[in-house]
C-alpha cells in the first residue's frame, strides 16, 4: 500500500470531520490537495469562478447543516479571494475551515511570484490561523483548527505550502477523536437566582431574541406565557422566533416594524435573548437589561447590563421558568399587541391597492407573491440592501423555511454564492435567491456554476437598476444620488444564453405565472423582475442621532414598507386579547 502524503491526509481529516465537499478554484500550490479528492470518494471538490464565492457557499451550507464545511484557495490572490466571504461565515459563527495554499515553503519571505501572509491577512476573520510548515504538524494542528471552527462557531484557517503538502505524512500520527458538535453551556445558579427576582419584581418584561434562540422557540413561548411577556426580535431571529408566536410584536431596527420599539422601550425589564443586535440607539437607556448570550464577549458590548448571564437560550429558559412566579396582569402585554396590529395596519395600505397594475412592479408585491408561492421548507438566501427589507417583513417563517444572509457582515453579492452552497446540502429543496441587480452582477459569473452543476436553485431579481439602499442614505444625508444608477442588460437573456431558464417580467400581472414557470423547472432559472426604483423605506421609529445617514426629515421622502402575511399574524394574535 502507498503510502500517504500529507495533502491526503489533509483531506482523510477533513472527511472525518463531516465535511462532504471542498469549494473552491484550482491552482498550482493547490493541486495536491485537489488530486488527493479526485482519488477520494467521500469529499466532493466544487469548482467555482471565484473564491469568494466559495467562501460564502461554505458558510451558508455551515449554517443551513449546523455542521463543518469547508473552501479552499490557491496561493496569494487565490486565497485572498476568500476573505470577505470567510468574515460573513466568521461574523455568522458558521463553522467553516478555509484552506489558504502557499507558495513553496524555501521562498516565503523573499518577495516570491504571489507571496502574501496568510497568517496576518485571516487573522481578524477566524478564531484560528496557522501555517503548516512541517509534516509533524499534522494531524494535531488539522485537528486543532476544525475544533476552534466548531466548538468556538466561526473560520478556522490553516495555510499550507505546495510543496508541504506533497510531502510524506510521518508515520504513526497522533489522531486524537474530533469534536464535530458544541455543547450547551448552563449558567450557574447563582445567576439564574439573581435573574428570577428581576423577573418576579418588575411588572412589565418584555423578550427581544436573536439567533441564539435557535432551538429554543418552545422555552421562549413558554417563559413568555408565564410572564406576559411581548417578544420582539431582531432581523437574524426572525426565522426562528416569529412563527406560531402569539407574543409576537416585530422587529427593531432600521428594518423594524410594529411595536417592538415600543415594547422594548415602555418595560421595566428588557430581557435580550442570544441577540448581538448592533444598533444600540434602537435600545432604550433607562430600562433594566439583562443579556443571556452563549458568547461571553458579546456579554454588554452594545447597551449597559444590570446582569449578563452566560449560557445557552434553551438551557438558561429551562432553568428560569420553572422558578419564576407566574403573572396574570397581561395588560402591557395586550396594550404592545394591539399597538403591533395598528401600526401595521396602517403601513399595508400603500401597497395593497392597484399593485396588479402598477408598473414599474412593486417590489413589496415581488416579495408578498414570492412568499405565498415558495415551499413551506424553502431556503431564502437574501442579498444586503433593500432586498434585506422585503426579506424582513414580507417572508413568513413557520420552523421550516430557512433565512440567511450577510446579516451581521453587510456584504453585497452574497445571495448567488449562498444559495450555492445551500443547494449541494438538498438538491431536492428549494432554494431561492432573493438578488438585487447591483449584488448579483458583482458575482454574476457564478451563475455558470449552477449550470455547471445542474443545481435548481431559483434567483429572484429584484431589478430596479439602482444601488437603492445607497440612495436612501443619500437622500436622506440631503445629498443628490449619485453613482448609485446601473445600465443594466436583459439579465433573462444572459440566463438563456448561459443555458439556463430566464424569463423577463415588466407587468404585475406576469409575476405569478412567471414563478410558477421556474419553480417548476428542474434545473437553474432566473426571474428578472424590473421593480420600482423609487419603491424605498423607511423604519417606524427612528431619531437623528440613531444610525448615520438617517434623520427625521427622512419620513417625507420615504415610503413605510407594507408587512405583507405579518398583518394577519397580528391580527389573529388579538383574538388573545380580552374585549373591554
Amino acid at each position: 500500500m502507498a503510502k500517504q502524503n500529507l495533502a491526503e491526509q489533509f483531506v482523510d481529516i477533513l472527511a472525518r470531520a463531516g465535511v462532504k465537499r471542498l469549494y473552491g478554484v484550482v491552482g498550482d500550490s493547490l493541486n495536491p490537495v485537489v488530486d488527493a479528492i479526485r482519488r477520494n470518494s467521500a469529499i466532493d471538490w466544487i469548482h467555482v469562478r471565484h473564491e469568494e464565492t466559495a467562501a460564502f457557499a461554505a458558510g451558508a451550507e455551515a449554517q443551513v447543516t449546523g455542521s463543518l464545511a469547508a473552501c479552499a484557495g490557491s496561493c496569494g490572490p487565490g486565497n485572498l479571494h476568500l476573505i470577505n466571504g470567510l468574515y460573513d461565515a466568521h461574523r455568522s459563527m458558521a463553522p467553516v475551515l478555509a484552506l489558504a495554499s502557499h507558495i513553496p515553503s524555501g521562498e516565503i519571505g523573499l518577495g516570491y511570484f504571489q507571496e502574501t501572509h496568510p497568517e496576518l491577512l485571516f487573522q481578524e476573520c477566524s478564531h484560528y490561523n496557522e501555517m503548516i510548515s512541517n509534516p509533524e504538524q499534522m494531524p494535531r494542528l488539522l485537528q486543532t483548527a476544525i475544533q476552534h471552527a466548531i466548538g468556538r462557531g466561526g473560520v478556522s484557517v490553516v495555510s499550507m505550502p505546495g510543496d508541504v503538502a506533497s510531502k510524506p505524512a510521518p508515520e504513526k500520527s497522533v489522531e486524537h477523536a474530533l469534536v464535530t458538535a458544541r455543547p450547551t453551556v448552563r449558567p450557574g445558579d447563582d445567576e439564574i437566582d439573581k435573574l428570577c427576582r428581576m423577573v418576579d419584581k418588575a411588572k412589565r418584561v418584555t423578550l427581544f431574541c436573536g439567533s441564539g434562540t435557535a432551538g429554543a422557540h418552545a422555552e421562549v413561548m413558554e417563559f413568555a406565557e408565564r410572564i406576559k411577556s411581548p417578544v420582539g426580535h431582531a432581523l437574524r431571529g426572525k426565522e426562528w422566533i416569529q412563527y406560531d408566536n402569539p407574543y409576537d410584536v416585530g422587529m427593531s431596527g432600521l428594518l423594524g416594524y410594529g411595536a417592538a420599539y415600543e415594547a422594548t422601550h415602555e418595560c421595566d425589564l428588557l430581557i435580550l435573548l442570544g441577540t448581538d443586535f448592533p444598533y444600540n440607539a434602537f435600545l432604550p437607556d433607562d430600562v433594566k437589561i439583562v443579556q443571556v448570550d452563549v458568547r461571553p464577549e458579546h456579554l454588554g458590548r452594545r447597551s449597559k447590563l444590570d446582569l449578563a448571564v452566560w449560557g445557552d437560550v434553551r438551557e438558561t429558559l429551562r432553568c428560569l421558568t420553572p422558578r419564576v412566579k407566574p403573572k396574570s396582569d397581561r395588560t402591557f402585554l395586550d396594550r404592545m399587541l394591539k399597538k403591533h396590529a395598528n401600526a401595521l395596519e396602517g403601513v399595508v395600505k400603500a401597497y395593497t391597492r392597484k399593485v396588479e397594475k402598477h408598473v414599474p412592479i412593486h417590489p413589496e408585491y415581488v416579495a408578498s407573491v414570492l412568499d405565498e408561492m415558495a415551499d413551506d421548507d424553502a431556503v431564502f438566501t437574501v442579498d444586503t440592501g433593500m432586498n434585506n427589507v422585503w426579506a424582513a417583513r414580507y417572508l413568513t417563517p413557520n420552523g421550516k423555511r430557512r433565512v440567511i444572509g450577510s446579516f451581521s457582515h453587510g456584504s453585497m453579492a452574497n445571495a448567488l454564492p449562498q444559495a450555492i452552497g445551500a443547494q449541494f446540502t438538498d438538491l431536492n429543496r428549494q432554494v431561492v435567491a432573493m438578488a438585487g441587480d447591483g449584488g448579483f452582477s458583482m458575482l454574476m459569473g457564478d451563475f455558470l456554476t449552477l449550470v455547471q452543476y445542474d443545481l435548481p436553485v431559483k434567483i429572484v431579481l429584484f431589478n430596479n437598476s439602482s444601488l437603492g439602499m445607497v440612495e436612501l442614505e443619500m437622500l436622506v444625508a440631503g445629498l443628490p444620488s449619485y453613482g448609485t444608477t446601473n445600465k443594466n442588460p436583459d439579465f433573462a437573456a444572459i440566463a438563456r444564453a448561459a443555458g439556463a431558464y430566464g424569463v423577463r417580467v415588466e407587468k404585475p400581472k406576469q409575476l405569478q405565472g412567471a414563478l410558477k414557470d421556474a419553480f417548476k423547472h428542474k434545473g437553474p432559472a432566473l426571474v428578472d423582475v424590473v421593480t420600482d426604483p423609487n419603491a424605498l423605506s423607511i423604519p417606524p421609529k427612528i431619531s437623528a442621532d440613531m444610525v448615520t445617514g438617517f434623520a427625521l426629515s427622512a419620513s417625507k421622502i420615504v415610503l413605510d414598507g407594507g408587512v405583507g402575511r405579518m398583518l394577519q399574524m397580528a391580527r389573529s394574535n388579538l383574538r388573545n386579547v380580552p374585549r373591554p
